[in-house]
Parts: structure tokens; sequence; C-alpha cells
């Protein structure tokens, strides 16, 4: 019976890339010069630390990130941006969270929306990933363009096709 995973995977190592290329960026800018800004992740809490001066090098810090995210193939959706917090020492920092994974709140959305649209296929919830299975590849075409196309705020690949 063909079938297909949906999961939502973070590329690590393509991050670390990223970040490589912020703090390159932001040391040629001249409006951060003798500014400290600290880009740090967290792999085991899936975070990442960013401290700034103020707001505005706060948001020219994340416009670099999200460019130098976007230019080695990380989708911007995975990062979660909380709020600005002042620190002991009069700076700003923000905690971003990495989306890796399926919760299973979300996944339980996912099933329900294919569910209610009728394709004859069976989908089930395997940890954080997602199992489709159908009697034709058009009825598991139709589920990924259907997925695709749904608005739940995180980036989704299609894996393990068998027919």
């Amino acid at each position: 019976m063909p079938s297909f995973d949906i999961v939502s995977r973070f590329n690590f190592s393509e991050l670390d890339n990223a970040i490589n290329n912020a703090n390159k960026a932001i040391a040629g800018r001249f409006d951060f010069r003798g500014s400290p800004v600290e880009i740090t992740v967290d792999r085991k809490e899936k975070k990442i630390k960013i401290v700034a001066e103020d707001a505005t090098k706060m948001r020219g810090v994340r416009e670099m990130f999200e460019s130098a995210a976007h230019k080695r193939g990380i989708d911007i959706k995975s990062f979660k941006w909380g709020e600005n917090e002042g620190t002991a020492l009069g700076r700003l920092k923000c905690e971003v969270k990495i989306q890796d994974g399926i919760e299973q709140e979300l996944a339980k959305q996912i099933v329900r929306f294919i569910k209610d649209s009728k394709l004859k296929v069976q989908a089930s919830i395997q940890g954080e990933e997602l199992r489709v299975t159908g009697k034709q590849i058009d009825d598991l075409q139709a589920v990924i363009k259907l997925v695709e196309g749904g608005k739940f705020g995180i980036p989704f690949q299609f894996v393990n096709m068998k027919s």
C-alpha cells in the first residue's frame, strides 16, 4: 500500500553556517563596531539566544540572521521569536525557539484536516511524524498539496514515499 511521511526536520549544521554568516555580516557593518552582539545555540533545548545592545541593533541582528538562514535554505517559519528582554548589563536578549518535529497538538490538527478533506487515505501519528497511507498515489499527492496549502505555521518535508 503506498505511503509517505510528513515530517518537520531542522538542519542544525546549516544553522551553524547561517550563524557564522550572520556574525561575519555583523562584523562588517559600521553601525555595529564596538557593540557587543552574541548569537548562541542550545541544541538540546532547541533554542537560539541573541544578545544585542539596544532594540535597533536587535532588529538589525534579526534581519541579518534571517537573511543568512534563508540563504542557507532554512525556512524562516522554523523560528518562533520571543519578546526582547532586558539583561543585568542594560542590553537586550531574545530567545528564538527552533521548530524541530511536529508537536502532538499540531499533529492532531493535521490528521483532522486530512480526514475532513474526504480523500481516501489514512493518517496516523508516529511520534513527531505523520504517516499517510492510501490505495492510490494520486490521493497521496493530493494530500501533499493539501498540507502544503494549509496554514500550519511550520515547514514540512514529505519523505519515505513508497508505492
